[in-house]
C-alpha cells in the first residue's frame, strides 16, 4: 500500500519597489496571464500556488504581494511574520530599484528570522529582462553579490514572456525546504542531548561532569 504523501504550507513574500512586476510576476505564475494594466497594489494583495512536488508531495505557497511603498511604513513586520522564503524583485530597466534591493533585505532580515537565527531563504528576481537591459553587473559579480548579502540565488525574469518564474519558484521552494530539514535535524540533535543530561542528573546529580 502506497505512503500518503506529505502535504507543505509556505508562506512567500514578493517585495520589491513600486512598479517592478511583482504583481505581473505573481499572476503569471498562479494564473498563467499577463496584462499591461494592473494597478499598482495597495498594502498586500494574496495569491495561492499548489505544486505536485516529487512522487507524492503537495506544496502550497501563500504569495504575498507586498505594495512597493510598504518598505517606508510600520506594516511590514505584520506582512512578515512566519514567512518561510522570499522574492526580492527589481526592474531590469530602472537602476533605481536595484539600488532599493539591499533596504529591502534589511528591512527584511531585520524583522524575520528562522528559529536558528537565519534569514530566511531568499531569491534575488531581475525582472523585466526581454526588454534588452543587461543586468547592473556581470553573472559572475552577480552571484558575488548574492553570496556577500545572503541572497539564494538570483534569476532574470519576464513575466510577460513568461521567463525563469517556474524556474525561480521551485528553486525557492527547494531552499526553503532546505532550511526546513536542517531546523528539524537540529531539533533532533537536541531532543538526543537532552535525555541524556537528564539520566545524569539523576544519576550523580552534575550536569556535565564526567567522572
Amino acid at each position: 500500500m502506497a505512503s500518503a504523501g506529505k502535504e507543505h504550507l509556505y508562506k512567500v513574500l514578493v517585495i520589491g519597489d513600486l512598479g517592478v512586476g511583482k504583481t505581473s510576476i505573481i499572476r503569471r505564475y498562479v494564473h498563467h496571464t499577463y496584462s499591461h494594466n494592473y494597478r499598482a497594489t495597495i498594502g498586500v494583495d494574496f495569491a495561492l500556488k499548489v505544486l505536485r512536488w516529487g512522487a507524492d508531495d503537495t506544496v502550497r505557497l501563500q504569495l504575498w504581494d507586498i505594495a512597493g511603498q510598504e518598505r517606508f511604513g510600520n506594516m511590514t513586520r505584520v506582512y512578515y511574520r512566519e514567512a518561510t522564503g522570499a522574492f526580492i524583485v527589481f526592474d531590469m530597466t530602472r537602476p533605481s530599484t536595484f539600488e532599493a534591493v539591499l533596504k529591502w533585505k534589511a528591512d527584511l532580515d531585520s524583522k524575520l528570522m528562522l528559529a536558528d537565527g537565519r534569514g530566511i531563504a531568499t531569491v534575488l528576481l531581475a525582472n523585466k529582462c526581454e526588454q534588452g537591459h543587461p543586468l547592473p553587473a556581470n553573472g559572475l559579480k552577480m552571484e558575488q553579490f548574492c553570496k556577500e548579502h545572503g541572497f539564494a540565488g538570483c534569476f532574470e525574469t519576464s513575466a510577460k514572456d513568461n521567463l525563469n518564474i517556474d524556474e525561480a519558484a521551485n528553486f525557492l521552494v527547494t531552499q526553503i525546504m532546505a532550511s526546513e530539514h536542517a531546523l528539524l535535524r537540529r531539533a533532533a540533535a537536541t531532543d538526543t542531548v537532552t535525555p541524556q543530561l537528564d539520566r545524569r542528573r539523576r544519576s550523580d546529580g552534575c550536569v556535565g561532569c564526567l567522572k
